[in-house]
């Protein structure tokens, strides 16, 4: 009854099954694997001395910034140049904008200091002159997607949505470093900014989006299985009502059978014969 299984329409199927479970614990696994990173990396974290109360080091030591340097205080010296607001960003629950300053080291690179938050409709102070020693908590570049990044653009001018290089290289006529940081005082008129924890890291969404998609891809697995023991089954149960003579082996019912055109119009002529 199962010689079906060995024609070349079903060596289709097993080779199609025998390549797809694989894929499914595959990526189930690499999926299982990036949960159990982030774990890790939250109890390391969890661990670990904050990084806000070690010694401040200069910035070109701390770059680039990684999950091992995030955090962590930065030193740099230049001049204060072109400013910036970076708009619909919140702190306490409250409405506003950073105020971003590009800070001109003696390289003439660029780093992008937040200097403060300032309530939603608030004038930004002016930043400090002439050379200023700086010390704050180094970040990493915002990226698309991040909270309160606003990509789309369309910004009016003096306003940037991202705080990256990418995105300030194009409105300002000197390299920018691919790192920022948070004053932890801010001047007056303005609220401190505080440091965010490194992207991709800890328990957050992503982390147990990872984990429903591992459970996704093994579900994947089970249901390619039970599809071929489906089709298997269903295939065996046409043969077995082919040889009991209840279908033909690649038709509908025989003639003259119940359900049959002619079985269904033979009956009223019999009738007819007989009247």
């Amino acid at each position: 009854m199962y010689r079906f299984l060995l024609t070349p329409r079903w060596w289709g199927i097993h080779l199609f099954v025998l390549l797809a479970i694989p894929v499914c614990v595959f990526m189930g696994s690499w999926q299982l694997g990036r949960f159990e990173d982030r774990v890790q990396s939250h109890d390391a974290a969890a661990k670990a001395p904050d990084p806000a109360t070690r010694a401040a080091e200069p910035l070109a030591s701390l770059l680039p910034v990684d999950q091992r340097t995030s955090g962590r205080p930065a030193s740099a010296r230049g001049r204060y140049a072109d400013q910036f607001l970076v708009p619909d960003r919140e702190v306490d629950g409250r409405p506003g904008s950073y105020v971003l300053t590009l800070l001109r080291t003696d390289g003439g690179k660029a780093l992008p200091v937040v200097r403060g938050w300032i309530p939603r409709g608030a004038a930004a102070p002016a930043p400090p002159a002439g050379e200023v020693s700086v010390t704050g908590v180094l970040q990493a570049s915002e990226t698309v997607g991040a909270a309160g990044v606003h990509a789309q653009g369309g910004l009016p001018r003096g306003q940037v949505g991202m705080i990256s290089a990418a995105a300030l290289v194009n409105l300002v006529p000197y390299p920018v470093y691919d790192a920022w940081v948070t004053l932890p005082s801010a001047d007056s008129g303005m609220t401190p900014v505080p440091a965010s924890a490194p992207q991709n890291s800890g328990l957050d969404l992503k982390a147990f989006q990872n984990l429903g998609y591992t459970g996704e891809w093994f579900v994947f697995a089970g249901f390619v299985v039970f599809m071929w023991f489906r089709l298997v089954r269903r295939e065996a149960e046409a043969l077995e009502d082919a040889e009991l003579g209840l279908v033909e082996p690649d038709g509908p019912a025989k003639s003259g059978e119940p359900g049959s055109e002619d079985g269904a119009a033979s009956a009223p002529l019999a009738e007819t014969k007989t009247t």
